[in-house]
């Protein structure tokens, strides 16, 4: 993906697909600590441990139209590139929150991109 927003996108799709009726998405910058914080948390479904320990791999996935998952591989990825982390944690019939810490100053740092135009071109399927 070209820009983190739609990391953030993708993220916030499969909380829906986990049935969410509430998905906070957090984006702190916090330039004096040179970090750029991604935080996005819903009620959905949850997962097992099982299915938790094992969401990185990208063979991993509930989709039933295709047997890859890469989306939270490559946000992992994208994070831990920058001299950052990923973290995701989980609880079945709780929901799940994601959360990526990247180097704000790295030179392979995505641009944020704009956020509320990716998620409006998605609500209005375009």
């Amino acid at each position: 993906m070209r820009e983190l927003a739609l990391h953030i996108l993708d993220i916030a799709e499969n909380s829906i697909s986990a049935g969410a009726s509430r998905i906070r998405i957090s984006i702190n910058e916090k330039l004096d600590d040179d970090l750029l914080e991604i935080e996005v948390e819903d009620n959905g479904k949850g997962m097992d441990e099982v299915t938790l320990a094992n969401i990185t791999d990208p063979f991993i996935t509930s989709r039933t139209t295709r047997k890859v998952g890469l989306g939270i591989p490559f946000f992992k990825a994208a994070a831990e590139a920058c001299e950052g982390a990923f973290s995701i944690q989980s609880k079945q019939g709780l929901g799940t929150k994601v959360q990526a810490v990247f180097k704000h100053s790295h030179i392979d740092r995505m641009p944020l991109g704009d956020i509320a135009g990716t998620i409006q071109k998605k609500k209005l399927g375009i």
